[in-house]
């Protein structure tokens, strides 16, 4: 006999939906048929399936140990996730972590073989003990928003249910205000608030942005300031306000100033100038995020501001760089 006792993050759901998640390889026939003979009980009685689970409730199966694993497929046992021991956490509580991801690494797999900041942040959880290869059975902790691979800064992950829903809620209806750091070409002296259409190529993975709304196009707007810059560059802080692919690189490239470091959407010979410099990817950080109001269990966050530190080689360049305005400024962001 195997029990489990329900948590939080796997209340509120059906008895048969859980079933189905912590016994995967079964049929829902086999599952049907274990609740009627009693073999699956729910709080030690017999369970149709539809009942909604409670934090507490007990689920027990009186099956072989052969039969349990069979069916899960052995998935909580045989699933490995890497521990990244320098993995930056900035803010941790119960809910959610706030992780400064460092450019290279994918936020989500794009193939089964691959390593995400995901799996990093699980394996995170299960080395200090606040989740179980059982409890990953039924309930996988997550990502809330997603960066380029190379694009550096603020990720947030979802450690319980609430955390999840809650912040993906709250990236969704964009109530969280949003800032990144980048290096431009050009000099650019004055705020702007710009907006157009972007719409995207699923064969090239590109980004195309245009004045005019046309069939598939999403409307998009990106609001930015100068924080330092000189003749040739411009040090930015952006407030993406929507979220769409490639938005900042996109939209900035479209108006003369393309990121240094962009190889999809940046000038080819400017950036070749800073490869010696070892740039190989687009100078762009995922800086500050702005928390509005936040209801329970989340209401520590409240109107929080929270920073990622500048990487390296981003931080070498905005530190040494000989800006004709606002040095001082440029300074402050690193700290």
């Amino acid at each position: 006999m195997r029990e489990t006792i329900i948590k939080e993050n796997e209340s509120g759901q059906r008895l048969d939906k859980y079933l189905k998640k912590y016994l995967p390889e079964a049929p829902g026939s086999f599952i049907y048929k274990m609740l009627r003979k009693k073999n699956i009980t729910l709080n030690g009685k017999k369970a149709a399936g539809q009942e909604k689970l409670k934090n507490g409730d007990s689920v027990k199966f009186f099956l072989a140990e052969e039969t349990i694993d069979k069916f899960t497929g052995n998935a909580a046992a045989s699933e490995t996730y890497p521990v990244k021991k320098d993995l930056e956490i900035i803010y941790e509580d119960d809910n959610i972590l706030l992780i400064n991801k460092p450019a290279g690494m994918l936020s989500q797999k794009a193939k089964k073989e691959d390593v995400s900041l995901v799996e990093y942040v699980i394996g995170y959880l299960l080395s200090n003990g606040s989740v179980t290869k059982e409890e990953l059975l039924t309930f996988h902790p997550g990502i809330c928003n997603r960066l380029d691979r190379n694009t550096s800064g603020m990720v947030v992950a979802g450690k319980s249910l609430a955390g999840l829903q809650i912040m993906g809620e709250a990236f969704k209806e964009r109530s969280l205000a949003k800032y990144y750091l980048c290096l431009v070409k050009g000099c650019i002296k004055e705020t702007s608030h710009i907006r157009g259409y972007l719409k995207k190529d699923e064969k090239t993975n590109k980004v195309m942005i245009s004045q005019k709304m046309s069939e598939g196009a999403a409307a998009i707007e990106t609001e930015y300031e100068p924080v330092a810059y000189q003749k040739e560059l411009t040090l930015l802080k952006v407030h993406l306000i929507t979220g769409r692919t490639h938005q900042i690189r996109a939209h900035l490239a479209s108006i003369g100033h393309p990121l240094m470091g962009d190889y999809k959407y940046g000038n080819m010979s400017w950036n070749h100038q800073y490869e010696t410099y070892g740039v190989r990817a687009q100078m762009l950080h995922s800086y500050e995020l702005h928390f509005p109001k936040m209801p329970k269990p989340l209401e520590n966050l409240s109107e929080n501001v929270f920073q990622a530190r500048v990487p390296g080689k981003f931080y070498q360049f905005i530190k040494e760089t000989a800006w004709e305005h606002g040095t001082q400024e440029a300074l402050e962001v690193l700290h």
